[in-house]
């Protein structure tokens, strides 16, 4: 059927939409600076595995990053080349299979690579999580860097030559992050492990780097890249965002279920929900754009008397499964459609089926208007969790 971008009138249940166009702007800028500034720049898993979407990603990337068996098996099953590979600990059980679906294997630790070098030497290009002890990312669930972290090997406690067969390092320190960020970060990474580069291959600079948000210097990103070629011209140097590839490209459509009021405040309970279909909302936390709403993000101040305001509610049991508030240029009704923006990334990977909700379904405008249902969900897809 067709699809009206703007209102989706036409959809009348929970829905994830795709837009096939913004998708491809998205994959055209990043296929861009990969090319301009020489880098490999690939897809992370972890923020989006929509794998229906891929015959479309293939056509302006060539690899993808992992961080499990199955996002491994993903690359290789589904988008047809092995994936660049890092768990923070890989398992006896798993190891062997997860290097069969991996062209490089980065180890989280110097243990970590003492027990299991033997089983990739020579099945993948190996590598080392390092810790820059550097991030500007402002949330602690989110840093990888915070003090105690688990993530990385400290340049104190690495050896002048490295061990045997390790040909490339990896670092992740940011989150929807801008180009300026990146190259104070690279300042911290040089000063502390440059040294090693001349034993090194490659060089990935991790996920976070948010090239498709309005506003990122996206020249300033490719100097940068540049920058790092011209004084380690024999290093590969790999990117691998999430988010900047799946950015503003399709909302959640909702529906109203309710409307109800407690103190003053008036709640509309919607038929998702955040902490099942939401979850970074309230992690973060951030306050999702609503179209056709104003935001109001300082909530202890708001002025309950304010016409059309609502909280948005979730339709779980969590006592906490809301966020507000919203101000409406209208009174909202049961069954009228509520429109999150910008609901493809870290939300499809990370939705889970607590309570036994209806599962919003996924689907994909394509270029001519067109809806195509890439999954819908069941009452058999919430029982087989179980069986």
């Amino acid at each position: 059927m067709k699809v009206d971008l703007k209102t989706f009138e036409n959809i009348s249940r929970p829905m994830y939409v795709m837009e096939e166009a913004r998708l491809r702007n998205n994959l055209r800028l990043i296929a861009q600076v990969a090319s301009e500034a020489d880098v490999e720049i690939i897809l992370a898993f972890k923020a989006f595995a929509l794998w229906k979407t891929f015959p479309i990603f293939r056509e302006y990337i060539s690899a993808t990053t992992a961080s499990s068996l199955f996002e491994a098996r993903l690359a290789k099953e589904e988008f047809g080349a092995p994936a660049h590979t890092y768990s923070p600990a890989y398992t006896d059980d798993e190891i062997d299979q997860i290097v069969a679906c991996s062209s490089h294997l980065t180890f989280n630790s110097l243990s970590q690579y003492a027990r299991y070098y033997n089983k990739v030497k020579g099945r993948a290009s190996i590598g080392l999580r390092v810790n820059p002890e550097y991030s500007e990312v402002g949330t602690d669930l989110y840093n990888p860097c915070a003090p105690g972290t688990r993530f990385g090997v400290n340049a104190d406690d690495l050896p002048a030559q490295l061990p045997e067969g390790i040909e490339g390092f990896h670092c992740h320190c940011h989150c929807e992050s801008g180009a300026d960020v990146l190259e104070r970060t690279l300042v911290h990474v040089e000063d502390n492990f440059s040294k090693w580069f001349n034993q090194l291959k490659w060089l990935n600079l991790g996920g976070g780097h948010l090239m498709t948000r309005k506003g990122y210097d996206v020249q300033l990103l490719i100097r940068i890249l540049k920058g790092l070629h011209q004084r380690y011209p024999w290093l590969k140097i790999i990117l691998e965002p999430g988010s900047a590839f799946a950015w503003e490209t399709g909302p959640l459509v909702s529906q109203v279920a309710d409307i109800v009021e407690d103190h003053g405040i008036r709640t509309a309970i919607m038929n998702v929900s955040f902490t099942c279909h939401m979850p970074d909302c309230l992690e973060m936390p951030y306050h999702p754009a609503v179209r056709g709403a104003e935001t109001v993000e300082d909530s202890s101040c708001v002025n309950l008397q304010t016409p059309h305001l609502y909280r948005l509610g979730g339709n779980s049991c969590l006592s906490g499964d809301f966020m507000g508030f919203w101000k409406f240029d209208h009174e909202l009704e049961v069954g009228e459609n509520v429109i999150f923006e910008d609901m493809l990334h870290y939300t499809t990977v990370k939705t889970n089926m607590f309570n036994g909700i209806s599962h919003p379904a996924i689907a994909l405008a394509r270029l001519d208007g067109n809806l195509e249902i890439l999954r819908a969900y069941c009452y058999e897809d919430y029982k087989k969790r179980m069986d």
